[in-house]
Formats: C-alpha cells, structure tokens, sequence
C-alpha cells in the first residue's frame, strides 16, 4: 500500500541521536522521529559481549530515502558500524501516511 518505513537507529550518545533526528526532519529526510532513552543494548564486537545503555530513535519516512538517511549515519555516527534497520510500513491511519509523504522530500535521482 504505502512506500513507506521506519528506520530504527541506535547510538551510544541519546543527545547526539536527538540532534541527528532533528538534523533529518529540518532536511525532510525523514518526517518525524521517535526518541527512546535509555534502551539496553546486549551485543557481540570484535569477540566480546558488551551491554550498554543507549539512545534509539524511530523514524518514518520514505524507503526511498532510506539509502540517504544511512549515508548520513555512516558519516556522522560515533560507532564504526552503526545499527541502522527499516521496516515497511504497510498500513495505518492514512492522514498520518499522506502526512509522512507531504513531509519528506522526493528523492533526487
């Protein structure tokens, strides 16, 4: 139905993840996002297991600027990976869906 999804992002740093969220909603790369703190997070790097307390925050957005919203992260994120998913949006409250669409901006070619 929608070309829509959200995008999860977590970070060791919930301010900095709050700033980056504000960075991509003022950039209509994403039209809103969800911040969560603090989340644990349990993980394997380099052959140990490490739990932490970090920030997550939920975009939605277009899955066509999902390759941008990465790019981005990859650029400016503090991790060396960074855990960055998405999920379609299939269905929902179609006001808040053509809002999302009305936010973002179209992809540039």
């Amino acid at each position: 139905m929608t070309g829509l999804c959200e995008v999860v992002i977590t970070a060791p740093d919930p301010d900095w993840l709050t700033d980056f969220t504000r960075q991509l909603v003022s950039e209509r790369l994403c039209a809103s996002g969800h911040n969560y703190t603090p989340v644990r997070s349990i993980y394997r790097w380099r052959g140990e297991v490490h739990d932490r307390s970090e920030g997550r925050v939920s975009l939605h957005t277009r899955r066509s600027l999902v390759p941008e919203i990465v790019r981005r992260a990859k650029e400016l994120h503090p991790y060396e990976v960074p855990g960055i998913s998405s999920r379609p949006i299939q269905d929902g409250n179609p006001d808040y869906l053509r809002w999302i669409e009305t936010e973002t901006k179209e992809p540039t070619p």
